[in-house]
């Protein structure tokens, strides 16, 4: 729905804050957040509009048609946001992580698993063709979490690529953007150019790729987005189990319970990590807390699904009326 005024443009706002959050943290996608708060949508349609059509438009009609033609104030409103959260929580996140990774993996494993359940419910017949869809989506996404970071150089042409694929990873639900990143081996380093530009320490190098990274996003992002609408319009039971399938295999990578392994003291970024099994688990007050995160999580969710599903009537409500 485009934005006529300041009232809807704060939702939208917040939600990118929720996306920019959910960005920042290892296995976590801001498409989930999207998908959950009721804007993926609206936010796949709007960045898919913009192409060649807008110019003729902006030609032909002006700057104000051009501009309405794209959703342009729905996107710059949750850009904003978007970037807001990146700026000012990416330090913060970045210190929950290293100090309390479990009760963050907590937060977003409860997150996650009911949101796929939402997605999956929205579903309408699960034939042979959605079934091989979410089975293949769970192994995908089981299978990218389990593969060992590389160590790529920091060239103009590597951050590029970096920047326009975990774009395409950071629109869809269940595949994290910054756990591309982290794979590529470039989470840290572009994390921490972001952490210097919001203390104002960055030099001419980092500016140079913090903008070739926006660029290659940029790319990523316009290109992606109208093959992820198509999927959307021509098969969206098959295209919504695949996302589902996304979401449950990025699981674990954010189980909560996990130990870590690392023979030494070291940065949190070279620590290597063993999810324990449910025989494993000590059954405590950290236990209990966990839990506890992650079941708020899940209501959270809820909640915010029921005040935004009468506003959809072709959703399922996750918990429905007795």
């Amino acid at each position: 729905m485009p934005i006529s005024n300041p009232k809807q443009a704060i939702p939208v706002y917040l939600k990118g804050i929720a996306m920019g959050a959910a960005d920042i943290v290892p296995g976590v996608s801001g498409g989930t957040i999207a998908f959950i708060s009721g804007i993926y949508e609206e936010l796949i349609d709007s960045i898919g509009a913009i192409g060649p059509k807008t110019l003729r438009i902006l030609f032909k009609e002006g700057i104000a048609a051009a501009w309405r033609s794209f959703n342009g104030t729905f996107l710059l409103t949750l850009m904003l946001g978007i970037l807001t959260s990146v700026f000012t929580l990416s330090t913060l996140i970045s210190e929950l992580l290293h100090s309390h990774p479990e009760k963050l993996w907590s937060f977003f494993f409860g997150l996650i698993v009911i949101s796929a359940i939402h997605i999956g419910r929205q579903i309408r017949q699960w034939r042979a063709s959605e079934v091989i869809a979410i089975t293949l989506g769970t192994v995908m996404a089981y299978g990218i979490t389990a593969i060992a970071p590389a160590q790529l150089p920091m060239t103009p042409l590597t951050v590029f690529v970096a920047g326009a694929i975990a774009i395409c990873a950071m629109i869809l639900p269940g595949i994290s953007g910054s756990f591309i990143l982290l794979i590529l081996g470039k989470y840290h380093d572009i994390t921490g150019i972001i952490k210097n530009a919001a203390h104002f320490e960055v030099n001419a190098r980092d500016i140079g790729n913090l903008v070739v990274f926006g660029f290659g996003c940029l790319l990523g992002l316009l290109s992606f987005s109208k093959f992820l609408k198509w999927l959307l319009a021509r098969h969206q039971s098959v295209t919504l189990a695949t996302l589902t399938g996304f979401m449950l295999g990025s699981l674990c990578r954010i189980w909560p319970f996990q130990v870590d392994t690392t023979p030494e003291v070291t940065e949190f970024k070279d620590k290597v990590f063993r999810s324990l099994s449910l025989s494993e688990i000590p059954v405590d007050s950290q236990f209990l807390l966990i839990v506890v995160i992650a079941i708020a999580s899940a209501a959270a969710v809820i909640l915010l699904d029921r005040a935004t599903s009468p506003h959809n009537s072709d959703e399922k409500p996750l918990v429905e009326e007795q």
